[in-house]
């Protein structure tokens, strides 16, 4: 009877300190960062705002592919897509996406590896690995 109350406890205490580190995880959140850091952008190429007009009768947009590359430690400033959809594919390594809401990490090669930037989305990112992480871009930004 001592053995299993014994085994009972372990368990108990177990429970609490997995449950507690995580509650702890989730309060403890990150400030955005103020400016971009350790970031590459290499413009892959565009759709211009002469073919977005006449293809789609939106004027003044173009629609862009990038490849962002984030170094170790770097970081992407808060920055909303109110006015800029996108949507985010990971080429390599991960990226961790901070959000008012909490952080999530996109993976390359995984589900969690492709992101929609509608207009509802406010958020940053950090590269917490210690290799670069890269992300396929593609974005509808002004024409300018």
């Amino acid at each position: 009877m001592r053995s299993k109350n014994h085994k009972l406890i372990v368990m108990l205490i177990f429970s609490l300190g997995l449950w507690s580190g995580k509650h702890l995880d989730t309060m403890t959140k990150r400030a955005p960062p103020e400016s971009h850091a350790g970031i590459r952008a290499v413009n892959l190429g565009a759709v211009d705002g002469k073919s977005m007009q006449q293809t789609l009768n939106l004027d003044g947009y173009k629609l862009q592919m990038r490849e962002i590359g984030l170094a170790p430690g770097g970081s992407i400033a808060r920055h909303s897509h109110e006015t800029r959809p996108g949507l985010v594919w990971m080429l390599e390594g991960s990226w961790t996406e901070g959000r008012e809401s909490g952080e999530s990490t996109l993976t390359a090669g995984s589900k969690t590896g492709t992101l929609v930037e509608d207009e509802n989305t406010i958020h940053w990112f950090f590269n917490d690995t210690n290799e670069l992480a890269s992300a396929i871009v593609c974005d509808i930004v002004p024409d300018s």
